[in-house]
């Protein structure tokens, strides 16, 4: 015997049903998405893929350096959380730097560049290794020079930017074009803020619990967890480093800044040890127990150490996946480099 089809009403009224259980289940998903200190990373939209394409050269360029031999991607190296994984990088004639690399993973998601803040965007922070001494050690004339006698870059410049200036305003805009691309969505805790309860465990939930109620997202909030402020680095007990860096002060001039230094992302940060203006935190653990100490006033046990460092790994997103460029060949006029002299 055939079974009676449903009546169109119900079959009707079915569908809806499922349809508003979706959109309830959806909108609670964003509710708490919402409610929550922290929002996840949104994928950046290429609405300028020439200049994009131009900036990703002059980033993995090293003749944009006096030694012909780093480039931005030596210390903000893209294989390695966009960091380089030493306590201070290494510049021209093998000097050491002052201050830890930052990531430039999400740097478009920050306030301001650099440890303390000097630089107000991503392009006014690409024109600074490129003429500090103790970094590639080049300047903006010789940077533009060495571009100007290489016809392919000619070409592309002309091209991205509709004329035959070549500045270096052009240079930096194009870098900066590029770092915008290098943001990493689809973490898996961006996952979890979305509705997917799956995508993170017990202990990384636990982690997180702690993470908001010990204060921590006081500095670490928003979409990148930090890079909004600055604080002082010591609040509850004075931290102690041979690091001459001043922080804030030395921008500002104002003497009650000194030691405030711009709060890091924590995004992918399982990636972009060591830890600290001085890199003097190895490993996470090393970092959740000073942070606690210093700024909370806190002494997390072992096993809360370990739950925020579970917590701490989920934020690790989606890398930029790139083709390496095929760089433009010096011409017989541009200019050797001359990185022993």
């Amino acid at each position: 015997m055939k079974k009676k089809l449903p009546h169109a009403y119900s079959v009707r009224r079915f569908v809806l049903g499922a349809v508003s259980a979706a959109a309830m289940m959806t909108g609670s998903a964003a509710l708490a998405q919402a409610q929550e200190p922290v929002q996840p990373v949104k994928p950046h939209k290429v609405t300028e893929p020439a200049k994009v394409e131009l900036g990703k050269k002059l980033f993995f360029d090293p003749r944009l350096s006096r030694s012909g031999f780093i480039s931005c991607n030596s210390c903000h190296n893209l294989s390695m959380g966009g960091a380089d994984n030493i306590k201070t990088s290494i510049g021209d004639k093998w000097q050491k730097g002052p201050i830890n690399s930052p990531t430039v993973l999400n740097s478009s998601l920050n306030l301001a560049q650099f440890w303390d803040g000097r630089a107000k965007d991503l392009r006014e922070q690409a024109g600074g290794p490129i003429a500090n001494p103790g970094e590639m050690a080049f300047s903006h004339d010789l940077a533009v020079d060495m571009l100007r006698s290489i016809p392919q870059y000619v070409a592309e410049f002309k091209s991205v930017f509709g004329n035959d200036k070549l500045t270096i305003g052009e240079v930096t805009a194009a870098i900066a074009a590029f770092e915008e691309t290098l943001v990493t969505p689809h973490a898996r805790f961006d996952q979890w803020l979305q509705g997917n309860t799956k995508a993170i465990n017990a202990q990384e939930l636990r982690g997180y619990q702690l993470f908001k109620n010990s204060g921590c997202v006081a500095c670490h909030n928003g979409v990148n967890l930090g890079g909004s402020s600055f604080q002082k680095m010591g609040l509850i007990e004075p931290y102690k480093t041979d690091n001459p860096a001043e922080g804030r002060s030395a921008v500002t001039g104002n003497d009650a800044e000194r030691f405030s230094f711009k709060v890091p992302t924590l995004r992918n940060v399982e990636l972009t040890y060591p830890y600290f203006h001085d890199g003097a935190a190895d490993t996470l653990s090393q970092a959740v127990d000073t942070m606690g100490r210093i700024q909370l006033g806190k002494n997390f046990s072992k096993t809360e150490n370990a739950d925020i460092v579970a917590f701490l790994k989920t934020l690790t997103g989606e890398q930029p996946k790139l083709v390496l460029p095929i760089l433009p060949p010096s011409s017989d006029a541009t200019k050797r480099p001359q990185p022993f002299d």
